[in-house]
């Protein structure tokens, strides 16, 4: 117990030293398992499309004591195929209404159907709705996502390349790719329903993957320019900069993916908001994911592709472990770490400079190796 308090202490401060770099096949094999069974899924059974997409017609009846069977019942008894209906039962704080989705039929079959299930459930008419979509508009729909997913796509990869560099806006873009697919894939194994609130939360989860992913690269790049004049390989500075903003990373998503249970507790199985449930399932997926793959794959992508620069090259097979990753973080018991209070800055600030400078030569005098003999000249 003490072993496992003593974990948390030392995530909360920021003392980790995990080998996220060295562990990086772990990552990459447990994405690529999701990724195929998510795939496979697609291929057998694909997608549950809502109404919005297929197009179709809906009831909404209160149910009382209705059961599947009665449902089905006033459909054959108007001529409508029921094996292929979806019939769901929606819970509210109040009652219950039952929803009966089929494909598009004429107005006068709807009206008809309307008027039995009042008559099954005794209510009047109006009391049961009827809601008819056609499948152009969910492919309209379909069309706008797919741009607006390109476009994004193309600004935040420009934006990147801008701000950070080129090789971080390409392992942006397939974190950002890696979690909408795992996405995809899990709604298309669990069968959940695909409306147009899924697409508007698959396109929020993508700001948030990008958000968790500039962070770390962010980090990274302050720690490279730090560690500029020493010879570290880039697979050091990317493990000292993952485990820096680690506690940041998993603060971020237990204190994002809170609110989103409990819409999906109250607002899907209390209030009976079918809408809530489907946005805020994709919701709570894409952030697990985004968090994930910002720490397992954007990272140890980045490495692939950065580690062969000419000024990381000579040090590539160097991973930091254990006692000299600390050593590297300035958590080592030889790391001088120096402390600087506020009190002492405001009592003297040439003492707060003096501490400053002191930090900066311990970073170098740690990080930094010692020079190599030159060679003499003929």
């Amino acid at each position: 117990m003490g072993k496992l308090f003593g974990g948390f202490g030392r995530l909360y401060r920021g003392e980790t030293t995990f080998d996220f770099i060295g562990r990086r096949l772990i990552g990459f094999v447990v994405s690529l398992v999701i990724l195929l069974a998510g795939a496979g899924s697609l291929l057998v059974q694909g997608l549950e499309l809502g109404i919005d997409f297929r197009g179709g017609v809906a009831w909404e009846v209160p149910a009382g004591s209705l059961s599947d069977q009665d449902a089905r019942d006033v459909l054959e008894a108007n001529d409508i195929e029921s094996s292929n209906a979806k019939i769901q039962f929606l819970t509210g704080s109040e009652l219950q209404i039952m929803r009966v989705q089929v494909g598009d039929q004429p107005e006068e079959i709807r009206l008809a159907v309307q008027r039995s299930f009042a008559d099954l459930a005794k209510v009047e008419t109006q009391e049961v709705s009827v809601a008819s979509v056609s499948s152009s508009w969910g492919r309209s729909i379909t069309e706008k996502a797919i741009r607006a997913l390109f476009v994004f796509f193309i600004v935040v990869s420009l934006y990147i390349s801008w701000r950070l560099e080129w090789k971080m806006a390409i392992t942006a873009i397939v974190a950002m790719a890696h979690d909408v697919l795992i996405s995809v894939g899990l709604y298309s194994l669990f069968g959940f329903e695909v409306t147009p609130a899924t697409v508007v939360a698959f396109l929020t989860i993508l700001g948030y993957s990008l958000y968790d992913t500039v962070v770390v690269f962010d980090r990274v790049q302050e720690n490279a320019k730090k560690f500029s004049a020493s010879r570290q390989s880039f697979a050091n500075i990317a493990n000292v900069s993952t485990n820096e903003v680690l506690a940041r990373s998993l603060n971020t998503t237990l204190s994002s993916a809170l609110p989103v249970v409990s819409l999906l507790v109250v607002g899907s199985f209390t209030l009976g908001a079918k809408s809530l449930e489907e946005f805020a399932v994709a919701l709570l997926v894409g952030m697990l994911a985004g968090t994930y793959s910002s720490i397992f794959i954007a990272v140890p992508l980045l490495d692939l592709l950065k580690r062969d620069e000419q000024k990381y090259k000579p040090f590539r097979g160097q991973i930091a472990t254990g006692q000299a990753m600390s050593e590297l973080m300035g958590l080592g018991e030889n790391s001088n770490r120096v402390v600087v209070t506020s009190d002492t800055v405001d009592e003297n600030s040439a003492k707060g400079q003096t501490a400053t400078s002191n930090i900066e030569k311990r970073v170098t005098s740690v990080l930094t190796h010692p020079p190599r003999p030159r060679k003499k000249r003929r």
